[in-house]
């Protein structure tokens, strides 16, 4: 009778299982990811050709390991999405945990991975896995979780923020020693950012943005390399053979690419001019082939995507889907500044910074991460799909929908 319950319980799972992957998936979330997948395969291909036929002598090298990253993040994203989002709450703790014991890990002498003067990696057979881009998705997980949980108590005493600020500072100070001054930007303002729509009053979070401005600033002058890209930024002509090399080969890179682009695979910034053409700046040489007719597509695709995530967290909050809210929105707030920083580097917008493009740039550990947020996405939108019923509910503004439950 045991075992026959037991297979009962399997098949029942596995009905629900192939309920929730045979649903159509939010096309507003979903089309913009593969179209992202597709523009980056094209260009990680078409921007590592010179780099990887020099040094490896194999034109294809990075294409064949890109097509490897979407086959686990592809993996990665069906995991996400066939699981149901309380899953994730429920163990919050357990990936917090988890990333801190592997942010740790790499500080060890011998463990951690080092290159261009940073140690951010471990390495786990053939791969390097970066630790910043699992705690990202940790920390996400963690802050709607715990506004789930203390929703109520916040806004009563916000005093109590001093718990995941506290955790927020512990990665932001792990990620600064090693250093990855732009992974602590973005968690920083998505953690901030979910504090503010969770309840945190204004002049708190104007109070911390000073604080950080402050700190931020003596980080920088504190070390000369940051300052160097600083002033780089500033006039990167002015040393365009040393610290601004980088930024006026990706802004030679734009000034080519003019209304429609060179053509695809006709780059000349790739041929070994653009250091990290494939990775950081695959921006720079995606608007040299596609001009900038090309360059307002992608941003559009961005816009949407992070349009659609915020656009669903609302009306997950309107419907106290607290959870769901919480984390549609971190996530829309992390790709947005994630995005924004990248595309503002390559263009000049902003000071260099070691930052892949999501969905776009070469990377295992951020390609695979980014899928899975997206999983994550899909099956959070399935599950506001099935509490609506049909999702029809009236748009809100960010002050009605923090008015709806304080």
């Amino acid at each position: 009778m045991g075992s026959c319950s037991v297979i009962a319980a399997l098949q029942r799972q596995w009905r629900e299982l192939l309920q929730r992957l045979t649903r159509v998936p939010d096309p507003w979330l979903l089309l913009p990811v593969l179209a992202l997948l597709s523009i980056g395969l094209v260009m990680v291909t078409s921007a590592s050709l010179s780099f990887a036929a020099d040094r490896f002598n194999n034109p294809l090298l990075f294409m064949r390991s890109h097509l490897l990253y979407l086959l686990l993040g592809g993996v990665a994203l069906l995991l996400g999405w066939s699981v149901d989002s309380q899953f994730w709450a429920a163990r919050s703790r357990l990936w917090l945990l988890l990333g801190l014991l592997l942010m740790l890990l790499i500080m060890l002498p011998g463990i951690g991975y080092s290159a261009n003067g940073a140690t951010r990696w471990l390495r786990l057979g053939g791969f390097t896995v970066q630790i910043a881009e699992l705690v990202k998705i940790a920390l996400i997980v963690y802050l709607a979780a715990w506004l789930q949980r203390y929703r109520e108590l916040f806004i009563q005493a916000p005093q109590v923020a001093w718990q995941p600020v506290l955790v927020v500072a512990l990665f932001a100070a792990l990620l600064l020693a090693q250093p990855d001054f732009g992974s602590v930007v973005v968690i920083v303002a998505s953690s901030a950012a979910l504090l503010f729509i969770g309840g945190l009053q204004l002049r708190w979070l104007l109070v911390s943005a000073a604080l950080l401005a402050a700190l931020g600033f003596f980080l920088v002058a504190e070390q000369s390399y940051r300052l160097a890209r600083i002033t780089a930024y500033l006039d990167p002509w002015a040393d365009q053979f040393s610290s601004g090399y980088q930024l006026t080969q990706s802004l030679i890179a734009f000034g080519r690419g003019e209304w429609f682009g060179v053509g695809l695979g006709q780059s000349l910034q790739k041929m070994l001019y653009l250091p990290e053409a494939h990775t950081d700046f695959v921006f720079a040489i995606y608007a040299e082939e596609f001009g900038f007719v090309g360059v307002v597509v992608l941003v559009a695709l961005f816009a949407l995507l992070v349009g659609r995530l915020l656009q669903l967290g609302y009306r997950a909050l309107a419907l106290s889907q607290w959870y769901l809210g919480f984390m549609l929105i971190g996530f829309g707030v992390m790709l947005a500044g994630q995005s924004f920083i990248n595309l503002g580097v390559n263009a000049g917008l902003l000071p260099t910074k070691g930052l892949t493009l999501p969905f776009v740039s070469f990377g295992g550990s951020s390609l695979i991460v980014s899928m899975a947020m997206a999983g994550l996405w899909l099956a959070a939108a399935r599950e506001l799909a099935a509490v609506s019923g049909i999702a029809r509910s009236p748009r809100r503004g960010l002050s009605a929908v923090r008015g709806s439950y304080v």
